[in-house]
């Protein structure tokens, strides 16, 4: 075939001469080469040559359309899907509570007494597990993103589930500090990271509220139920098929709904976050995930809009755990009983709960930041107080400023990331901002504990600590959303 074979002669020769005729290829007259050929099947060839150049031109994956995935739960739901994910996962948080600390300190008596370990070897080895699970988040997180939340929250629960059960057999040191490592690695940071991932994926503009509801929840049924079901279970069967029990309780309940309930983003399912309608053109074409400016981690490491909102959440994450850590200590430097510190943590856990609720609702109307930093200004104010308790009015009123701050805390931490940095890769942003906070809360009963046994007195560190989370609720205040990027810049996550 003469004309064929001259035509892709030609086209060779016509490759050669240059870049700035290269791009000439992109705008290829599909008449025009017709002429050249006298085989109706190079019409084909050159249809898909052009398809080819166009699919080159599309953007990354994060934000092109994808065919959507066929889900008779997602698809088959009367309501919006984002409904039955914000209670698994809501649920997912709440059985975090095992390896939480309101829980283990049920536990604490009992692992000294029955192991013959001292308060200060048992407080070591919880603080040192902490600190090494810590570590390992951002490698959680990636596998999250990598894996999707529904084959993770399988893996994480299972092993969770595992790892308490293997509570209940432990003797001796070595074996509680492998314990305490597993709990607090796939309890308090995996699974709470998981849970929390997935309902933030499937909520954007309502993101706020959503959270709000998730927290007073896990404040009730979570810091409030869970130490009483503890007790009741120690009381009736001992600490060691208490122990059993709560890791049978994850296996037979959050392992069969996690993997049955969690989805990764609406966008593979043909919806858009908060239920709002998606333009379809047909069941298998999917919607784009480019409303949003994705980053990466890498990305988002290289941002002040990251490092400072993160160093803020660790100091809190670090002053918070002390206070409560050093509750009693703190009252009894005032003259307060052990039962007017106990008493205290009413107004705490019910401020927490209304402050989840107005402050998510207000996150979606406010920048996150102002969260943020008005939390870290209470806390200033709790550790000023705490030199000055002088009666049980004053120590309720203590109660309320610390559970406000602790609820402001708790939503800003959630929120925040998926907000700056976008959902692409949210599980792993979140998981190294993760590390840091756990690496805050694991240290933040050491420097009240040095003080109090050097100095005879608390109120070194709680001035220093009021004076830093002034500081830093400034600089948080700096820290704004990082502007969204253009161009293949926005889009090379």
């Amino acid at each position: 075939m003469p004309a064929t074979s001259g035509w892709w002669t030609e086209a060779a020769a016509e490759g050669t001469r240059g870049s700035s005729r290269r791009s000439r290829r992109d705008r290829v007259d599909q008449d025009q080469l017709l002429r050249y050929c006298d085989c109706r099947w190079t019409e084909g060839v050159i249809i898909v040559v052009q398809d080819v150049i166009s699919k080159e031109k599309r953007l990354p994956s994060d934000s092109r359309e994808l065919s959507a995935r066929s889900s008779r739960l997602v698809h088959g739901s009367r309501i919006f899907y984002g409904w039955i994910i914000l209670a698994v996962g809501t649920l997912g948080m709440i059985m975090t509570s095992p390896a939480q600390t309101f829980v283990v300190s049920v536990f604490t008596e009992h692992l000294m007494d029955d192991l013959q370990l001292s308060r200060s070897v048992v407080s070591s080895l919880y603080s040192g597990g902490t600190l090494l699970a810590g570590l390992f988040l951002p490698v959680i997180g990636r596998q999250i993103d990598r894996r999707g939340p529904r084959i993770m929250v399988g893996l994480i629960t299972a092993v969770f589930g595992l790892a308490c059960i293997y509570m209940g057999f432990v003797q001796g040191a070595l074996m509680l500090s492998l314990g305490f490592f597993a709990i607090r690695l796939l309890g308090q940071g995996s699974l709470d990271l998981v849970s929390s991932n997935v309902i933030n994926q499937w909520w954007v503009r309502r993101r706020g509220t959503v959270n709000g509801v998730s927290g007073i929840a896990m404040s009730l049924l979570g810091m409030g139920a869970f130490p009483n079901l503890v007790n009741w279970l120690i009381a009736t069967f001992g600490w060691r098929l208490a122990y059993i029990s709560l890791g049978t309780l994850l296996l037979v309940v959050m392992l069969p709904l996690g993997i049955v309930f969690f989805r990764n983003r609406p966008e593979d399912y043909g919806l858009l976050p908060d239920g709002r309608e998606a333009p379809t053109v047909n069941d298998r074409v999917g919607v784009q995930l480019g409303a949003e400016d994705n980053w990466t981690t890498q990305e988002a490491l290289r941002t002040r809009a990251f490092w400072i909102p993160a160093l803020g959440v660790a100091l809190s994450s670090m002053m918070l755990t002390g206070l409560f850590f050093h509750m009693v200590g703190i009252f009894g430097d005032q003259g307060l009983t052990s039962t007017i510190a106990a008493a205290a943590m009413a107004p705490v856990a019910l401020s927490a709960a209304l402050v989840n609720l107005g402050s998510g609702a207000l996150a979606d109307r406010v920048p996150v930041r102002f969260l943020l930093a008005t939390a870290l200004a209470l806390q200033a104010l709790c550790l000023v107080m705490a030199q000055f308790l002088a009666s049980t009015g004053m120590a309720s009123i203590y109660g309320v400023v610390l559970g406000t701050a602790t609820g402001l805390f708790s939503m800003a931490a959630r929120i925040i990331w998926a907000q700056y940095f976008g959902r692409l890769h949210l599980a792993s942003i979140a998981g190294v901002a993760s590390t840091l906070g756990v690496l805050g809360a694991a240290l933040g009963p050491m420097p009240l504990g040095i003080a109090r046994d050097l100095a005879g007195s608390y109120n070194p560190v709680l001035t220093v600590s009021a004076i830093l989370s002034v500081l830093m609720g400034a600089a948080v205040l700096t820290a704004r959303k990082p502007r969204a990027r253009t161009g293949a810049q926005a889009h090379s996550a």
